[in-house]
């Protein structure tokens, strides 16, 4: 194997840092860090917990994978683990509409992630945002295309007590001005309605999503519209702008753009044998309109994105495999 150069690209065997290592995206990225020869460390509330246990079954965990007990607030956790690393993925986030929860922990934690990353002097942060914190603004117009130069707007996030979105929104705005402070290289990347395979055992919120229309808990669709994207096309966008010297900025990482009635429509072609909703809840007003967006930038990194019928798909095979949704038997046909 010809010697890696290591001005273009990071050397095999680099050390990097993934907090909260054991969520849906993040295990996933953990899983492709070690497939690629990384060591990893990972930080997590509770190393012992057994919902850690997928992280230790993946190929390679047992020599390059270290877990790493850190709360978002708890600085010289994190400090402990990133120090020493070459570079972090900071995942970790709540994922919860209470503001005391959502708020100070996304905020500050971020500022403790980027001051024990500047601190270590890394050589790259890859922080994950939330299309959240991008495309909530109630007086953009539908024409505007919406990319890594838009921002939701705070003062609507506030009235509507959207906390979990104003969060992350301000969550990435600490990011880029710790990172400016103290000379941090930092790039975003901004991730819509994850779908795909689940690595660990439990459903998490995008998941949940996708679930509720399969098992009967609920009986209509919203008349609502929802970016989504592959949870392996998420993962690879973290690596590419970790890896690629040329990335900077944000990355907008989305596919497609669907009504919720076109989501059960490709479920009920795809799995007839579950109660998918046929009605939408709201049949008074139009349909509305997906916005207009871009994923160029990621694009131009060399990305190629999976169709949203394939995460849907997998999502689904993913919750059958795991036993997290009953596999029902086809309907009887009625023979008279």
């Amino acid at each position: 194997m010809a010697p890696v150069d290591s001005s273009n690209s990071p050397v095999a065997g680099e050390t990097v840092c993934v907090t909260g290592a054991n969520g849906f995206i993040a295990s996933w990225i953990v899983k492709l860090l070690l497939e690629k020869g990384y060591t990893v460390r990972g930080t997590v509330r509770n190393p012992d917990d057994p919902k850690n246990d997928h992280l230790r079954e993946l190929e390679g965990a047992k020599e390059r994978l270290t877990l790493w007990k850190a709360d978002l607030l708890d600085f010289e956790g994190l400090k402990v683990a990133i120090n020493g690393s070459h570079g972090v993925f900071h995942i970790a986030s709540p994922v919860t509409n209470d503001h005391e929860q959502m708020v100070e922990p996304a905020v500050q934690g971020t500022k403790n992630v980027i001051i024990a990353a500047a601190e270590a002097k890394v050589r790259r942060v890859v922080f994950t945002s939330s299309s959240g914190a991008v495309y909530l603004d109630p007086n953009r117009s539908p024409d505007v295309v919406v990319d890594e130069s838009c921002w939701s707007d705070l003062d609507y996030l506030k009235t509507a007590a959207n906390w979990y979105c104003y969060g992350k929104e301000m969550a990435e705005k600490t990011a880029w001005a710790e990172a400016k402070e103290r000379g941090v290289d930092l790039v975003v990347v901004i991730p819509v309605m994850v779908l795909g395979p689940l690595l660990q055992p439990y459903v998490n919120a995008s998941i949940g999503h996708i679930l509720k229309y399969l098992n009967g808990s609920v009986k209509t669709y919203a008349n609502s519209t929802q970016a989504y994207v592959h949870i392996k096309d998420t993962t690879l966008a973290h690596i590419l702008v970790y890896e690629k010297p040329e990335a900077s900025g944000r990355y907008f990482c989305v596919e497609s753009l669907l009504h919720r009635g076109e989501v059960v429509e490709i479920l009920a072609k795809l799995f007839p044998e579950y109660p998918i909703p046929t009605k939408c809840s709201d049949e008074k007003n139009p349909r509305e309109k997906p916005f207009k967006f871009s994923n160029q930038k990621l694009r131009d990194l060399g990305m190629e994105f999976t169709p949203v019928s394939q995460g849907l798909y997998d999502t689904v095979k993913s919750l059958q495999e795991k036993g997290l949704i009953q596999n029902p038997s086809p309907p009887i046909l009625n023979q008279n």
